[in-house]
C-alpha cells in the first residue's frame, strides 16, 4: 500500500498549505498576481519550475559524489513562461552556474546528462519546453 507523504489544506483567498508529514515542513502557495492572487508566496506552477531545478541539482549531486566532484556552490536561475488557452507552463528555463567547478569535460557532460534525466524532468510533459544551460 502506498503511504501518504504530504497533506494539503486550502486556507482561503487562493492560498494553500502543504505539509510534508515526515518532517512537518510546510510550503504555502498563493495564486500569482496575474491570476487574481496576492503573489506573496510561490505559486503551484512556480513550485513545479523550482522542483525541476532542485531535482536536477540533486541528481547532479549524486553523480558528483560518485565522481569525487565538489558541487557545493552550484546555483540556478529559474524562469517560468506561462501560456494561455489553456493557461499552463509553456517552458521552464534554467541557467546553472558554478564558476569554480573542478571537473573534466567528460565529468561535466555526465553532470549535464544526469540533470536531463532527473525524475522531474522525465515526468513533465514532452510539450513543456525545458531550456537548460550549464555554465561551468
Amino acid at each position: 500500500m502506498d503511504s501518504i507523504m504530504a497533506s494539503a489544506e486550502y486556507l482561503g483567498n487562493l492560498r494553500t498549505k502543504a505539509t510534508h508529514l515526515k518532517s512537518q515542513n510546510s510550503i504555502i502557495t498563493d495564486a500569482p498576481t496575474d491570476n487574481n492572487g496576492k503573489g506573496e508566496a510561490f505559486s503551484p506552477t512556480d513550485l513545479v519550475s523550482a522542483a525541476l531545478s532542485s531535482c536536477m541539482m540533486t541528481i547532479m549531486g549524486m553523480l558528483a559524489e560518485k565522481e569525487g566532484i565538489n558541487l557545493t556552490g552550484l546555483k540556478a536561475e529559474v524562469v517560468k513562461v506561462m501560456t494561455a488557452n489553456p493557461r499552463k507552463i509553456g517552458e521552464i528555463k534554467i541557467n546553472f552556474f558554478h564558476p569554480n567547478l573542478i571537473a573534466t569535460e567528460e565529468q561535466k557532460q555526465k553532470l549535464k546528462n544526469a540533470a536531463h534525466t532527473c525524475p522531474v524532468a522525465i515526468s513533465l510533459s514532452e510539450n513543456l519546453k525545458q531550456i537548460i544551460s550549464f555554465n561551468f
